[in-house]
């Protein structure tokens, strides 16, 4: 039984810790968390309680780490997880940058250990879908994805209170919609379009409502070499969210409605209008992927050398290029190629 410990149980560690209850091969036995209301649930869910990291790094009954910290402070725990012999899941994103997310890939390999990161998006039905409907042909020639999330409402969402519950809307603990749903939605648009590679990133992150040093509107359009375009926004500040997935191709159009409660089975709801057809028929939904717990499963079989995790460190790379591209182009206001070395994905 692989024994995990959890850095900072707010909202999404808690969360780790239910999945982990359900999974073979794996249980949350500790966590480190400063916060005496979040240290106050763990015990009262039968978890080991320390005060800081460091204890939590040396207690020998812990053989993997959970980093469900706020994004700014993944390199540097995801690291003394790593320097302290411990197997690592860190929540997405990554970390802050494709350089400190290649550094920890890097250390990791040195160290021969599993470090794995929470893209649990990779198998959300309305992803799968859209990725078998590109794949079946139907489409055709595929021009244009575009890939959405809207409402009028802080990303925040049900944070944990006891903390610091709006971190999300504070570029130093790297917050913003870009890092946040949009590091998602990123990492499927371009695995939907594999395998052609991304030359161009345009952005627009901007502040406007909830956030005032980072975005609460992100619009990120990138241009493929196979002539497709694709656009990511995250937009917590429209009143009338526009469909969650909207696709061009050559022989149709496919689209998806938006769903406040962010409800994946609706945004599988794809319907495709083509040709001289008076309506929209509905696409075949995907088989059911991995869920929560069953990345954990893959990731304590990883661990035990018995397979490989759902989400090896070293395929989020070409994700954390795009955001850092996202990111100069925001500040920048143009256009910003992807170099070739920092696309190293196959």
């Amino acid at each position: 039984m692989l024994s995990i410990g959890i850095i900072g149980f707010g909202r999404i560690g808690a969360e780790h810790a239910t999945w982990l209850t359900h999974a073979q091969g794996a249980r949350a036995v500790a966590v480190a968390d400063a916060t005496p209301a979040r240290q106050d649930l763990a015990r009262v869910r039968g978890l080991r309680v320390h005060r800081d990291m460091d204890g939590l790094l040396d207690d020998p009954r812990v053989s993997a780490i959970l980093v469900s910290t706020p994004t700014a402070m993944h390199f540097e725990h995801v690291s003394r997880a790593l320097s302290a012999g411990k197997h690592v899941m860190v929540e997405k994103p990554m970390a802050l940058d494709l350089q400190q997310a290649r550094t920890l890939v890097e250390q990791a390999s040195r160290q021969g250990l599993v470090l794995s990161v929470f893209h649990n998006r990779r198998w959300d039905i309305d992803y799968l879908t859209v990725r078998d409907a590109l794949a079946s042909g139907v489409l055709g020639k595929i021009i244009n994805i575009e890939s959405r999330l809207g409402q009028f409402a802080s990303c925040v969402g049900p944070a944990a209170k006891e903390y610091r519950p709006g971190w999300r809307n504070e570029a130093s603990f790297g917050g913003g919609g870009l890092y946040d749903w949009g590091s998602h939605f990123i990492d499927q648009i371009w695995r939907l379009l594999w395998p052609a590679r991304p030359v161009n990133v345009f952005a627009q992150l901007r502040g406007n409502v909830w956030a005032r040093d980072c975005d609460d509107f992100a619009r990120v359009c990138i241009d493929f070499d196979n002539a497709a375009a694709a656009m990511v926004e995250i937009n917590t500040t429209t009143h009338h969210p526009l469909p969650r997935w909207h696709i061009d191709g050559a022989e149709g159009s496919a689209f998806s409605a938006p769903s406040p409660a962010f409800d994946t089975a609706a945004w599988a709801e794809l319907r495709l209008i083509s040709g001289q057809a008076t309506a929209p028929r509905l696409l075949p939904r995907a088989a059911a992927g991995l869920n929560e717990t069953q990345i954990w499963e893959a990731f304590a079989d990883a661990a035990e050398r018995r397979g490989a995790p759902a989400v090896a460190a070293a395929s989020v790379l070409p994700t954390m290029a795009l955001l850092d591209a996202a990111r100069e182009s925001g500040k920048s206001g143009a256009a910003v190629a992807v170099k070739s070395d920092d696309w190293a994905y196959e």
